[in-house]
């Protein structure tokens, strides 16, 4: 057992996924003592966040650099921008995600796409030895080679950006929806309106739906659109019978950018520049020619909405077929770990800060593994990445032994300057560090 024990340690920690919570991960690890294995399924470290790029982040840099990193990175000379500026999507890639690759070397492994994690040479079902048996990753390439690796721990940062939820009602995609997409009719979220996509939507009647921060910052770059195309429509679908919460905390958002973004969506809607559509269910899609008949159930029966284009904004949910053969235990409703599901459940609140979490909370019955990043809060949308980078500090810290740093979270998180309830009750909270040793008293706030 002992030379086992001593053979899986010496393997390293692989971590799948090289977006801005992997590469902490790495650094984290590698400040442990410990070696990471970065895989990465695209071409390049942030190859998800290039698909939405050119859309801006609400939070400044400040927020947005992991402190491992930032050691590593410094240690090469690397300065890091303005800490007040708010990056977009490829200003983090060029100027973070690629110099902090790059620091790490070797250790991230692109065209590497991780198909499936089990335990080597047994299954789901084997609980003898298990603990001590090295993960086993399989690897896939883009000219259809397979590789297996072996692991002494496996943390999947891959995030939810491929899994867009359905637009159907009851979660499961509309009848047409499939078709619909595959004729270019639905794009993916977050398109470049005003960039590369703009022939896209210029003078078309474009429908959004969804109602949170991808949709509106979407209806907003469609608004400049139609300020140099005034025949561009807008259409704005939400389930609830109110868009009212899209406008989120305006100017009582500690980040400005996220607060201003909905004030400016408010003030589009006011002005009758967006056509609003409340208690909009989608129930089918038809295709005639070149557009898109949205069939939906509406307050007052069934509708029919001819559009030219939509864009689907409904958020994301975890893709967990390559973890079939692993011991989860995940949250039944939002498919986050289990312990923390319940923090984070935006049926029952909607709040920038939540209680800090570290390694305990994360942790599966599968000794050793762990969901990090956008993936760990399944299907809640409110996740940032300051989050996932006090998540990924507790976990190495965990793994190199060091009990008392895994159990001493911190989370410092800027403030939507509103939290609902499920209650309908709102409450401020003043924003600032709230530490925590895992066991002890629980932190106070609206969210809890």
């Amino acid at each position: 057992m002992a030379d086992t024990t001593n053979h899986t340690e010496s393997l390293p920690v692989v971590v799948i996924g090289a977006g801005p919570v992997g590469l902490a991960t790495a650094a984290h690890l590698r400040e442990r003592g410990l070696t990471p294995l970065v895989l990465e399924a695209g071409s390049t470290s942030g190859a998800a966040i290039r698909d939405w790029g050119h859309t801006r982040l609400f939070s400044p840099w400040r927020f947005n650099i992991d402190d491992a990193a930032r050691r590593l990175l410094e240690a090469d000379g690397w300065q890091a921008p303005n800490p007040e500026v708010l990056p977009t999507g490829h200003e983090l890639i060029t100027d973070y995600l690629t110099p902090l690759a790059d620091a790490l070397g070797d250790v991230v492994r692109t065209d590497a796409r991780v198909i499936a994690v089990s335990r080597e040479g047994i299954d789901k079902t084997r609980s003898t030895g298990r603990e001590t048996t090295p993960f086993l990753v399989r690897i896939a390439s883009s000219d259809g080679s397979s590789e297996d690796v072996l692991a002494r721990s496996v943390i999947d940062a891959s995030g939810t950006w491929h899994q867009p939820n359905p637009l159907g009602r009851s979660g499961l995609p509309a009848p047409g929806e499939a078709e619909a997409t595959a004729r270019g009719l639905i794009t993916q979220p977050l398109p470049a309106v005003t960039g590369v996509d703009r022939d896209r939507f210029a003078g078309r009647h474009v429908l959004v739906v969804g109602a949170g921060h991808s949709a509106a910052n979407t209806l907003l770059d469609l608004a400049e659109l139609a300020d140099d195309n005034p025949a561009t429509r807008i259409s704005w679908a939400v389930r609830s019978a109110d868009a009212s919460r899209a406008y989120g905390g305006e100017d009582r958002d500690e980040l400005a950018a996220r607060g201003a973004l909905g004030t400016r969506l408010r003030d589009l809607v006011e002005s009758g520049r967006i056509d609003v559509h409340t208690s909009f269910v989608i129930t089918g899609f038809e295709t005639h020619g070149e557009q898109l008949h949205v069939q939906a159930a509406g307050p007052s029966g069934a509708e029919k909405l001819t559009v030219d284009v939509l864009v689907p904004a409904t958020g994301f949910r975890p893709d967990l077929s390559m973890l079939t053969e692993l011991r989860l235990d995940l949250d039944p409703t939002v498919d986050a770990p289990q312990k923390l599901g319940p923090l984070i459940d935006p049926e029952f609140l909607s709040c920038g800060s939540v209680p800090p979490h570290g390694e305990r909370v994360l942790a599966h019955p599968e000794p050793g593994f762990y969901i990090v990043g956008m993936k760990s809060y399944g299907r809640a949308p409110t996740f940032l990445m300051a989050t996932g980078y006090e998540q990924v500090r507790s976990i190495a810290a965990a793994l190199a032994g060091d009990r008392v740093a895994a159990d001493t979270v911190h989370l410092e998180l800027p403030e939507t300057g509103v939290c609902t309830t499920d209650l309908g009750g709102y409450c401020d909270v003043p924003a600032g560090p709230l530490p925590v040793t895992i066991g002890g008293a629980p932190t106070s706030s609206c969210c809890s």
